[in-house]
């Protein structure tokens, strides 16, 4: 509670009007079983028409003044909740956007989406009614209750017994339904975790005819959701019938009782009326009351979940922002010391030992087997992820006391997977340096070996790009991602497997083109292909997150078993390729 209420803060004014015009509203709804009484006993009684016109105006007026406080109400509550829940989403997104990529990859895709949609949608919703019945459902139960006992204490006695029964029947029902929604939201985690699977994979299930068997999980996992729905659903529904049959019991009895009161000249018929409208308003508050505390419960473990995401401590990271390239002209220089790293923190490590030196302006080359922990490495090295033990340096200074915005200067970093953006090519280019001319978009593209296919688009580099870039092809991604890395002069650039979708021989322009960089920057190419390592100043062989070679190419293959083996697979001619 103490979380969302440092949202409301900001709208306080706002927050107190909302529910103080409800209690007005209600003030006024007290009333009119009062005037009703007054017309009946005094207006009809007497058949006295100017009374009853007149007491009909105060009735009307009545209802026309609630409304407005009513509306007025509703316009502030739903005001606080809608900002409210906006800054807690922006803040949310912020967070999630300074997490390292570590630990959004611990909590999952899918947690992360549920939190900043479904989880602070529920907020949202419990604010706005919160505001509107938190003070307005209990003070008109209570406020029916002494109004009933102003008419006609006896009668009003029963008041006391149909509000204990309700109250009963809210608790029974609550205390049945409310941990089921805790499950519920569980549940539903895991039907957006799979969704999520089967649409990214979805080529994949068809490729391996795996998609009949994912239906069936799915409609596992969903059945289980909807059992458990539907099971809370029977209960919850027992709210209404339930205090329905209890109010309306207590309006016979309230009814027989009262009609002794009459025949015994205590209370008159318009009194009767009154404490029967007095018992229906009780009715409907306790069931807005009900409703409340079950969005209230929804909102709750909702609201924990968030703010244990904003409380959430990510790797010892610094999240600046910075523009510019201020780094020194000869930056570049990579140091790894013992550098070990283990995704799920344990000593079986993924990565293991690595020690590495890499000059400013030097060209390292990365090569080995699926799964060996090249991609890590680099993401090591760029501190996307926190290096279990030892250290990573970059022109000395160890990447725990970097800003991510001097990283980012730092480095071009070209992923494994080609991703580009919705917008256009020129909008992509520019994202790490926004003031980029066309000229220098276009000295990129050409070194990326993108230029032609661009020039030929309508548009140029203003052509569009549809989400995740699908309206080109494998290997223009890959080269249009290459683009925007070189886009403001990287001191550092990270190629990570990004030619595996070029032929041969645009793969080796692109080699050459990299070679020649006028502003020489330190160079880390990972791949499989021996080709596209074989040339660089240094060649580190991965296995198993270990490194069992580091040398040139020539001096690899006459003491690196492994890199031989590599090598000779893809260029069979001295040995035979093993199976």
């Amino acid at each position: 509670m103490s979380f969302i209420l440092t949202y409301l803060k900001k709208y306080k004014i706002r927050a107190i009007l909302a529910p103080l015009f409800k209690m007005l509203e209600a003030i006024f709804e007290l009333l009119v079983p009062l005037v009703m009484a007054s017309i009946i006993n005094k207006g009809i009684a007497s058949s006295d028409t100017h009374y009853i016109i007149r007491m009909s105006g105060v009735l009307l007026l009545l209802a026309v003044v609630g409304l407005v406080f009513s509306l007025t109400a509703q316009y502030f509550s739903a005001n606080v909740a809608v900002y409210a829940a906006a800054e807690i989403r922006r803040d949310l997104f912020a967070k999630i956007l300074s997490l390292s990529q570590g630990t959004k990859e611990k909590i999952g895709d899918e947690v992360l989406t549920t939190r900043i949609t479904n989880d602070i949608n529920q907020i949202q919703n419990a604010i706005n009614m919160v505001l509107r019945l938190f003070l307005r459902s209990p003070f008109i139960v209570f406020g029916a209750t002494i109004m009933a006992f102003i008419v006609d204490v006896k009668s009003a006695l029963i008041f006391l017994l149909v509000v204990g029964v309700l109250s009963l029947i809210v608790f029974i029902i609550m205390k049945y339904t409310l941990p089921r929604y805790k499950t519920i939201a569980a549940r539903l985690e895991k039907v957006l975790h799979a969704t999520s699977e089967n649409l990214e994979g979805a080529r994949v299930l068809r490729a391996f005819n795996q998609v009949d068997k994912e239906k069936k999980g799915f409609e596992a996992k969903t059945g289980e959701l909807a059992s458990m729905q539907i099971s809370t659903g029977k209960i919850s529904a027992l709210l209404n019938p339930v205090t329905y049959v209890a109010v309306n019991l207590g309006i016979v009895l309230l009814i027989y009782v009262s009609m002794r009161r009459v025949d015994g000249d205590y209370i008159l018929q318009g009194d009767v009326v009154a404490l029967v409208n007095y018992m229906s308003q009780i009715l409907v508050e306790l069931i807005k009351l009900a409703n409340l505390i079950v969005l209230l419960m929804k909102a709750f473990p909702s609201a924990d979940r968030v703010q244990e995401l904003m409380e959430m401590k990510s790797d010892e990271r610094i999240h600046l922002n910075s523009t510019g390239n201020t780094q020194n002209e000869n930056a570049g220089s990579i140091q790894l010391s013992n550098v070990s790293f283990s995704y799920n923190g344990t000593n079986d490590y993924d990565v293991e030992d690595i020690t590495l030196d890499i000059p400013a302006g030097s060209v390292l080359g990365v090569i080995g087997g699926t799964g060996s922990g090249k991609s890590t490495l680099l993401k090591l090295m760029n501190h996307t992820y926190d290096a279990s033990k030892g250290q990573v340096f970059i022109d000395g200074t160890d990447v725990k006391s970097m800003t991510d915005g001097e990283l980012s200067n730092l480095f071009g970093i070209v992923p494994q997977k080609a991703s580009l953006f919705s917008g256009t090519i020129k909008s992509n280019m520019t994202m790490k340096k926004q003031d980029a001319d066309d000229e220098e978009i276009k000295s990129a593209l050409n070194i990326a070996q993108a230029l032609d296919f661009v020039e030929a688009k309508e548009g140029g580099i203003n052509a569009e790009v549809s989400g995740k870039g699908t309206n080109f092809s494998g290997g223009q991604r890959q080269r249009l991602t290459i683009a925007r890395a070189l886009v403001g002069q990287p001191r550092i650039l990270v190629l990570d497997d990004s030619a595996s979708a070029l032929d041969l021989a645009t793969e080796a322009k692109l080699r050459k083109a990299l070679q020649s960089l006028p502003w020489k920057p330190t160079i880390i190419l990972v791949s499989q292909r021996a080709s596209s390592v074989m040339d660089a100043d240094q060649i580190l062989v991965l296995e198993d997150g270990k490194a069992v070679g580091l040398g040139t190419h020539s001096q690899l293959l006459e003491s690196c078993d492994t890199y031989q083996e590599i090598y000779y697979c893809q260029f069979p001619r001295e040995e035979a390729c093993n199976e």
